[in-house]
C-alpha cells in the first residue's frame, strides 16, 4: 500500500513536471513541443485538469480549434472550477462567431473568480457584437473599476459609447485611453470627436 502511494505520488509529480515544462515552450510559442510535453503529463495523470486545459491552449496556438475545444470541455469536466478555461473556451468560441455561446463562458468565468479582466473585456467586446451596448459598456466600466490603468478597456468603452450614441463621454474615454499610451486612440478621435458643426447665421 505504502508502494502504490509512494509511486501514485512520483507519478503526479511527474505530470507537475511535464506541465511546467510545457508551459515554459506555450510561453515562448514553440506550440508543437508543448503540446508534446502536455501530452506526456496527461499520459501520466489523465485526470488532470489543468495540463488539458494547456494542450487546448497549444492546439489552439497552431489553429487546431476542433482540438483545442475538445481539451477546453475535457478540462472543465474534470473540474468545473477553472476560470481561465471558460475564458478561453469562450474566447474560441467568439473566433468561432458564438457570440451568445462565448458571453455565457466569459460569465462563467467572472462567477468564479469575479476580478477575471481577461473575462470582462472579452465579454464587452461579445456583447458590442451583438449590439448588447448598454450591457458591454457596463463590463468596460467594472473592468476599470478594478483596473483604472486597463486601457484596452477605456479604448472599447470608448468606442462603445460613440457606437451607441454617446459622443461626448466616448471622446473622453478615447481621450483617457491615449493618455495612458494607445496612440491609435488619438487616430478614433481625429475622426469621429473633432468634426465642426458650421450653423448657418440667420439674418
Amino acid at each position: 500500500m505504502l508502494l502504490f502511494l509512494s509511486l501514485g505520488a512520483s507519478a503526479q509529480g511527474d505530470a507537475i513536471a511535464y506541465l511546467q515544462n510545457g508551459s515554459k515552450l506555450y510561453a515562448s510559442k514553440n506550440y508543437k513541443e508543448a503540446f508534446e510535453s502536455f501530452n506526456r503529463a496527461i499520459e501520466t495523470d489523465p485526470t488532470f485538469a489543468q495540463a488539458y486545459f494547456m494542450r487546448g491552449n497549444a492546439k489552439k496556438g497552431f489553429d487546431d480549434l476542433h482540438g483545442a475545444m475538445k481539451d477546453f470541455n475535457k478540462a472543465l469536466e474534470l473540474n468545473g472550477n477553472l476560470a481561465d478555461a471558460y475564458h478561453m473556451r469562450g474566447s474560441l468560441k467568439f473566433e468561432l462567431q458564438d457570440y451568445y455561446g462565448a458571453i455565457a463562458d466569459f460569465t462563467r468565468a467572472i462567477a468564479i473568480n469575479p476580478s477575471h479582466q481577461e473575462a470582462y473585456y472579452a465579454r464587452g467586446m461579445a456583447k458590442q457584437q451583438i449590439e448588447a451596448y448598454e450591457d458591454a459598456i457596463n463590463d468596460c466600466s467594472k473592468l476599470i473599476e478594478i483596473n483604472p490603468k486597463n486601457i484596452d478597456a477605456y479604448f472599447l468603452r470608448g468606442i462603445l459609447r460613440l457606437e451607441h450614441g454617446q459622443t461626448e463621454a466616448g471622446c473622453l474615454d478615447l481621450s483617457k485611453a491615449g493618455e495612458l499610451g494607445d496612440i491609435k486612440a488619438y487616430e478614433v478621435i481625429r475622426e469621429k470627436c473633432n468634426q465642426k458643426c458650421f450653423v448657418r447665421e440667420a439674418y
